[in-house]
């Protein structure tokens, strides 16, 4: 079952999307842009923290939430 949740993007401003989103649709419905590589979760330049979680926004999904909101941050790789 999708819930709406609130994100949280590192450009200092919300939006609301639908879990079970992707990633990438999410961010670009918000105007936040989340850098791509491979665009298939190998080279890693798409990572993003969600509550302190790396994952690799070109395959996944936006999840639910107990709190109805999430915190993105932009993941920092040091071989990228």
């Amino acid at each position: 079952m999708s819930k709406e949740v609130l994100i949280h993007w590192p450009s200092g401003q919300s939006s609301r999307c639908t879990s079970g989103r992707d990633w990438l649709a999410a961010a670009r419905d918000a105007g936040f842009s989340i850098p791509t590589g491979c665009l298939g979760g190998s080279c890693g330049a798409c990572e993003i923290d969600v509550n302190g979680t790396t994952i690799r926004a070109c395959i996944a999904t936006v999840p639910p939430s107990k709190s109805g909101e999430l915190t993105v941050e932009l993941a920092t790789d040091p071989y990228w």
